[in-house]
């Protein structure tokens, strides 16, 4: 039985699993919205697929620049750290594995399994299933990528939740919503307001000001309260990693789980580049998927860092055919001849 549902969901392509998201987002809770969306995108079931189907892998991957940790089954327990579900971790691997044992139907509907395994989830933990949907999404998406064998031979067990991640959901968003005090005269301040960046990742979290109009990367540089190449070797300089600052090596990207409102829109060579490197970010003008160095704030955000890169948009979707790139304007010109074979498709 479990080889004939494992075979059932090999049967779905990311495009599926995005729009199984888009349908359940209003039945998950605000505070994990777009936190399921970006999850989808931290981890492409195309990419996954695309790598698995290479003769050579290692060379695959030396060619598509991949850096840090990009693999989902070496952080099966960690990777959903940033969603609200991750506590109800433990009880969704139980939750997954019961709806492999009990499925009658041998091609039931994605939407449905999912439903089915986060309203299992919810009774046991006596939740709303609003609070469960989309770590239910990651759990039968991790089992998809990873395998039976590999998914349930972790513990499942994850750290208590801390500082703000700790209170209710509607807390956490109305905190996320909330911008940093100007004063009793802020109303009057045009151009030195200051704001401060809220980041995750798997390895560390903090808070850095920025001030009104500035871009992200650039305020994050001037963060050195801690080692931060220590917890990641891509973080030259801040918290944030980053190589260059023209969205040339796309390195900085981040998903934006709070305050996307607050930043600036999408320019044209964003927007352009992202399809470079593969991130699938959506077409809103101020989408959850952003380059860090191209995009100024104007308020309080809360970003979640992913803990790879890489430039493999060409290679795995095939849609940059028309894209014409802007001659190289930074130093990272190891970087820049990486995006330039994978545009040719060397």
């Amino acid at each position: 039985m479990a080889n004939a549902f494992l075979d059932h969901l090999a049967t779905f392509g990311e495009n599926d699993w995005l729009d199984a998201v888009e349908t359940l987002i209003p039945e998950i809770h605000a505070v994990d919205r777009d936190a399921v969306r970006i999850w989808f995108r931290f981890y492409p079931l195309s990419l996954k697929r695309w790598l698995d189907a290479q003769p050579d892998r290692d060379e695959a991957i030396r060619g598509l620049a991949l850096q840090g940790k990009f693999e989902l089954k070496d952080d099966i327990d960690g990777s959903h750290h940033f969603l609200y579900g991750h506590r109800f971790w433990k009880g969704v691997k139980c939750s997954v594995t019961k709806e492999i044992e009990e499925t009658k139907d041998t091609e039931p509907p994605l939407v449905e399994m999912i439903k089915r395994i986060g309203m299992r989830l919810a009774e046991k933990k006596g939740v709303e299933r609003h609070l469960t949907n989309a770590i239910a999404a990651v759990g039968l998406a991790t089992l998809n990528q990873v395998g039976l064998e590999a998914f349930t031979a972790t513990d499942g067990d994850v750290a208590e939740p801390k500082g703000l991640m700790a209170r209710s959901p509607d807390a956490i968003v109305e905190e996320r919503g909330k911008d940093d005090s100007q004063g009793i005269f802020g109303f009057l301040k045009t151009i030195d307001k200051k704001y401060s960046i809220a980041f995750s990742s798997s390895d560390y979290s903090g808070k850095f000001p920025v001030v009104l109009d500035q871009e992200v990367t650039q305020a994050a540089s001037k963060d050195r309260s801690k080692d931060w190449q220590s917890f990641d070797e891509r973080c030259w300089d801040g918290p944030i990693p980053i190589e260059c600052t023209a969205a040339s090596c796309g390195t900085c990207w981040v998903g934006v789980i709070g305050g996307a409102e607050k930043l600036s829109e999408v320019g044209r060579r964003e927007r352009r580049q992202t399809k470079v490197f593969g991130y699938n970010q959506p077409d809103d003008a101020k989408p959850v998927i952003r380059l860090a160095c191209q995009t100024r704030a104007s308020g309080n955000v809360t970003l979640v860092i992913p803990p790879w890169n890489g430039v493999f948009g060409k290679k795995v979707y095939d849609n940059l055919d028309h894209i014409e790139l802007e001659p190289n304007t930074t130093s990272a010109k190891h970087l820049r001849e990486t995006i330039d074979s994978a545009l040719s498709g060397k």
